[in-house]
This record gives structure tokens, C-alpha cells and sequence, in this order.
């Protein structure tokens, strides 16, 4: 019989590991939002045989969330954290970072970052490495002082940014083109979709939170995930403890989940519209113990009413096989497929809200099927890997370009 020899690729004729810096303002201990998508897009990298180092500030010590289990705070790649000698909110000004960004083929800015965004560009510009940045959202803030030099930032520096970059890397591309319609037909536009860790995020057993709290299997139940602070009152919990009032469904309770300056007050609102005992504030909870909570819930609702450019919270419960609620915003609404795998309902419309509830904590057998269907969904576009895939595929081509323009 005869057979057709393949001849292996040299190893010269692989692609070589690139040398990427991930450039971002916040990174664990604090574990969330921006620095928990550049812990993962930094481990995907490394388990693909490149070379990363994430350049961060020197943790300050005011704030800390706790990872994961079997997530060490030392990481397989190169974590520098560098001085800071003052910070703007969660913006530290680290002055030697762009001496730090020197010898690699990329850089990987995640976006806002007051400070590091112009550092990172220098860099760019001074050692020809291609820059390309996560578009996480936009500045805002409520306060009148720090309102005005936001708008000063996004006229002035935003601009510069978004010239200079090889690629722009939208979480949902419709947020990024609702913030930015001159960007419509921009080739460099690209969406890299925050993921999940689906074996952490999965179904399991829905009873393991209720026993804990002394919640019976009966007991039909919202969950709301998110912060509790002033800078996140978009997040609507208010409305949502209005909407909940309107429902009409015997012994249904609904579990709040965050912590920070607001609690007192949401606190106050369930008090006075009687639902003191059927609204919980269960407090700051670590991710290891949010799959649990997801399992037990008939449903999670993001309610927001703007800002919001993703809404991780609702592809981890997706994951975790349980139907959402969620506002058609922007870039929010493209992660559900309304009544497939949970529903949309206009923002700060409390009675669309209350009604969106309502049939999710009647129809609670019709809810599990949503969410598995919302599990196969996460399974196939949101798991971690396979935005890994998508990201490297995207690094690839950047610096092939680069290298064609400079050869």
C-alpha cells in the first residue's frame, strides 16, 4: 500500500511567539470590571506560548476583591506594577511606563485610562509598536467637577487615541458605534467580546444558595449582581425594587447582591413599599460564590439605564443556565435574544420591567429551558477560549501588518 508522507513544518517556518504588554489601569487584587478582562485575555495569551507582561500600578490597598479559587495573585506572566505618585479615581499616573514599553511587538491598551491611554501612545510612537486598545467605555462621571474634565479628556486626548490605534477593539460593537457613529465604516473596528469561565459559570445544584439563606425550592426568585455606589446609580436598582413591587406573585423575594454607598438607601426604599422581608441585601460576594446564587434564581435582571457598554452579569448567568431580564441598551441588548433566553424591556420602563418579572417568577418551568438554551448560546460565543482564539487571530494580523509597513 502506498502512503503519502507529510513533511512537518521547520520550526522556522511556525509562527513565532509574540511579545505583547497589556497596558491597563486596574488589575487584581481588584478584581473586576476592566482588570478582570485583562487578567483573561493575558492568560489566553500566555497559555498560547507568548510572552505577555501586564503593566499596572502598584496596588494602592483601599480596594480589594477576592479571585476566584485556584487563582493565585502570582501569575504566569510577567506582572509589573509600577509607581504611582498620584491617582485620578481608578487612574493612576505612572511616569516611567513608556521607558517599560520598549521591545515588544504589540501593545494592548484598555480603554479609559487617564494617563496610560497618552503614555501608552507615546510609547508607540517612540519605539514603532503597533498600539491597539480595548474599548470598554467611555468617561463619565456625575459630579460637576470631574464631569467637565472628562468632556475636556474625550474632546482633547480621546481623539488622539482612536487616530493612532491599529485596531479598536469593541466588547460590543454596537455600544462602541452608539458613542461614536464616525466610526461606522471603520475597517480597524473590530468587536473582542468580554468572556466567561464557563466550568466556573455552570449549572449545578439550585438549592445549595437557598439552603444557606433557609429559602424553600418554592420560593420563586430575581437576582440583581452588580455595585451598589453613587458612580453606579445607573445600574437602577431603585426602579428595580419599584418594578418588584409591582409583581404579583405570592412569597417571591428578590436577592440583592453588591455593596457600597447606596445600600442604606435601596434599603430604605424596600422598607417603605413593604417588601422589607421579601428584598435581601446579601452583601459583597466573592466570584466563587456567585454560581450559586445564579443557580437558585429563577432569573437575574440588569435594569440599567445607561453606561453599561457589555453587562457581564448576564452571560454569567446565562452560563449558569438561568434566564435574564435586561434593558435594550446599546450593545447590552445584543447578548439576548428576547424570549428565547430571557427578555427586553425598554430602559427605566418599570411597568415593562414588572411585567418581565412577573412572568418569569410565574412560569418557572418555561425559565429553565430558556436558560439552557442560554447556556448553549455562552457556550459558543462567550467561553473564554474561544475569544482567546478570535483575540490571538487578531494580534496576529496587526503585527504582520506592521511588519509589512516597516520592512
Amino acid at each position: 500500500m502506498n502512503e503519502t508522507l507529510v513533511t512537518p513544518p521547520s520550526w522556522s517556518a511556525l509562527p513565532r511567539p509574540l511579545r505583547i504588554a497589556h497596558v491597563t489601569a486596574t488589575f487584581p487584587p481588584y478584581w473586576a470590571g476592566t482588570g478582570n478582562v485583562a487578567y483573561h485575555n493575558a492568560r489566553l495569551m500566555h497559555e498560547r506560548g507568548h510572552h505577555i507582561t501586564v503593566f499596572t500600578a502598584q496596588t494602592s490597598g483601599e480596594k480589594y476583591i477576592s479571585p476566584p479559587s485556584g487563582v493565585a495573585l502570582t501569575f504566569p506572566f510577567r506582572v509589573v506594577r509600577l509607581p504611582a505618585p498620584f491617582r485620578l479615581g481608578n487612574a493612576p499616573f505612572t511616569p516611567g511606563l513608556p521607558s517599560r514599553l520598549q521591545g515588544f511587538d504589540l501593545i494592548h491598551l484598555h480603554y479609559p485610562y487617564i494617563f496610560g491611554a497618552e503614555l501608552a501612545w507615546l510609547a508607540s510612537r517612540l519605539y514603532r509598536t503597533p498600539l491597539l486598545f480595548t474599548y470598554h467605555n467611555r468617561l463619565q462621571e456625575h459630579t460637576p467637577v470631574k464631569r467637565e474634565l472628562f468632556g475636556l479628556y474625550n474632546a482633547l486626548i480621546e481623539p488622539l487615541i482612536f487616530l493612532s490605534a491599529s485596531r479598536i477593539l469593541a466588547v460590543r460593537k454596537e455600544h462602541l458605534l452608539a458613542q461614536h457613529p464616525g466610526l461606522r465604516k471603520d475597517p480597524r473596528v473590530r468587536e473582542a467580546s468580554n468572556g466567561v469561565d464557563t466550568r466556573l459559570f455552570s449549572p449545578g445544584d439550585p438549592l445549595e444558595a437557598r439552603r444557606a439563606l433557609g429559602v424553600s425550592a418554592q420560593t420563586p426568585v430575581a437576582l440583581f449582581v452588580g455595585a451598589l455606589d453613587p458612580a453606579h446609580r445607573f445600574k437602577n436598582v431603585d426602579g428595580l425594587i419599584r418594578a418588584f413591587a409591582r409583581v404579583r406573585v405570592p412569597a417571591a423575594e428578590l436577592w440583592v447582591v453588591g455593596e457600597g454607598g447606596l445600600r442604606a438607601e435601596l434599603e430604605g426604599l424596600a422598607g417603605q413599599l413593604g417588601l422589607k422581608e421579601r428584598v435581601r441585601f446579601l452583601g459583597k460576594r466573592t466570584p466563587d460564590e456567585l454560581p450559586a446564587l445564579y443557580r437558585a434564581a429563577d432569573v437575574s435582571v440588569l435594569p440599567s439605564t445607561g453606561v453599561e457598554s457589555f453587562g457581564l452579569v448576564l452571560i454569567e448567568s446565562l452560563a449558569c443556565a438561568t434566564p435574564v431580564i435586561a434593558s435594550a441598551l446599546p450593545g447590552v441588548r445584543t447578548l439576548v435574544t428576547d424570549g428565547v433566553d430571557g427578555h427586553l424591556v425598554a430602559p427605566g420602563d418599570e411597568l415593562a420591567l414588572a411585567e418581565a418579572l412577573e412572568l418569569r417568577l410565574r412560569e418557572r418551568k418555561a425559565g429553565q429551558a430558556m436558560g439552557q438554551k442560554g447556556r448553549e448560546k455562552v457556550l459558543r460565543l462567550y467561553d473564554w477560549e474561544v475569544i482567546g482564539e478570535q483575540l490571538e487571530h487578531l494580534y496576529r494580523e496587526v503585527v504582520s501588518e506592521w511588519s509589512l509597513r516597516f520592512s
